[in-house]
């Protein structure tokens, strides 16, 4: 499978090619265009299995209940995906010894011996972050595809940790650990300050962060539409 992102950072697009028999999970209502011959199934679980009940985490995780597996034909063929946020997106390569924690919405498509599962991320770090209680776990051996709303980087976290905005998190290494936490000395001033809640992370690990906040980007959007 060769992956080639087009379109980069403003619109991004990923072309995934696969050879004859190859088989890519993806997130349902991803796919824009695809070779002639390319079969589509669509169902609740991946390789590790778990069916109905791991598509109904994936939803508490902000995902949808089903994803969609695409088969090549003998001659190989192509695929366009893209995301529904306007963004960037990027190629994981999973090897086996690390989990990829992801936000739900960022996930997008992946090898099919990638195993998604979900992982709470406990009642404080969700509810108070204004975020999901839930992660995607991402395992196994693959590429995997994610995109982000606006802009993505990747940071190398060391020794000396790293602060993230809650909202601008995409995915980071399960070598990491984070801890939520108010983002300056006082309530006050957080709040004032209009950045309330950090993730600080520790560890050595990558992770991979947003330019725009989809949540902030709604309020800001919101008032601005007129009512039919």
């Amino acid at each position: 499978m060769q992956i080639e992102i087009l379109n980069s950072p403003g619109n991004a697009t990923a072309k995934v090619t696969l050879e004859g028999g190859e088989k890519l999970i993806a997130e349902t209502g991803g796919m824009i265009a695809m070779s002639n011959g390319m079969q589509v199934t669509t169902s609740t679980k991946t390789k590790g299995g778990g069916g109905f009940l791991k598509g109904l985490k994936r939803m508490l995780a902000g995902e949808s209940l089903f994803l969609n597996t695409f088969v090549a034909p003998s001659k190989g063929g192509e695929i366009f995906l893209a995301p529904d946020l306007i963004g960037d997106m990027i190629v994981y390569e999973l090897d086996g010894t690390k989990e990829l924690m992801v936000q739900g919405t960022s996930y997008v498509a992946s090898d099919a011996d990638v195993e998604l599962d979900t992982s709470w991320q406990g009642f404080k770090s969700g509810f108070f972050s204004g975020e999901s209680m839930f992660w995607l776990r991402l395992t196994g051996k693959g590429q995997v595809i994610l995109n982000s709303f606006g802009g993505i980087f990747e940071r190398t976290v060391g020794d000396q940790g790293y602060i993230v905005d809650t909202g601008h998190i995409v995915a980071f290494e399960n070598t990491l650990k984070f801890n939520v936490q108010k983002a300056a000395k006082t309530w006050f001033s957080s709040f004032m300050g209009g950045e309330m809640l950090v993730c600080r992370f520790q560890g050595k690990g990558r992770l991979f962060c947003q330019t725009h906040h989809p949540n902030n980007f709604g309020r800001t959007l919101g008032p601005l539409l007129k009512p039919r």
